[in-house]
């Protein structure tokens, strides 16, 4: 996306423009939801990596997205409650890599 002559890629760097441009709806996160989610991206990452089966890679991930699914299960449907935030937002695409 082109914001004042600028090319910006970095979908965490254009959700913040959007929020200070267009600052309703209110897209940021609560701070004690801010980091939920944070690791499933590395610890998917790790276990592309991994070349050893019994490494513990693959239980982390296993265990990021259960702990994910409980957040959700309790605070949802969003990461923060009922709307959604710029935690979902970065959060979203990783989940879908990580279907694909």
């Amino acid at each position: 996306v082109k914001f004042d002559d600028k090319w910006v890629s970095d979908s965490d760097v254009l959700a913040g423009i959007l929020e200070e441009k267009y600052p309703e709806p209110v897209l940021k996160t609560p701070p004690e939801f801010a980091s939920v989610g944070s690791k499933i991206f590395g610890s998917f990452v790790t276990f592309l990596k991994s070349k050893d089966p019994s490494d513990g890679s693959e239980q982390a991930l296993l265990n990021e997205l259960k702990a994910l699914d409980e957040h959700l299960k309790a605070h949802g449907p969003y990461i923060a409650g009922e709307k959604v935030t710029a935690a979902d937002l970065s959060l979203a695409p990783k989940l879908y890599h990580l279907k694909v």
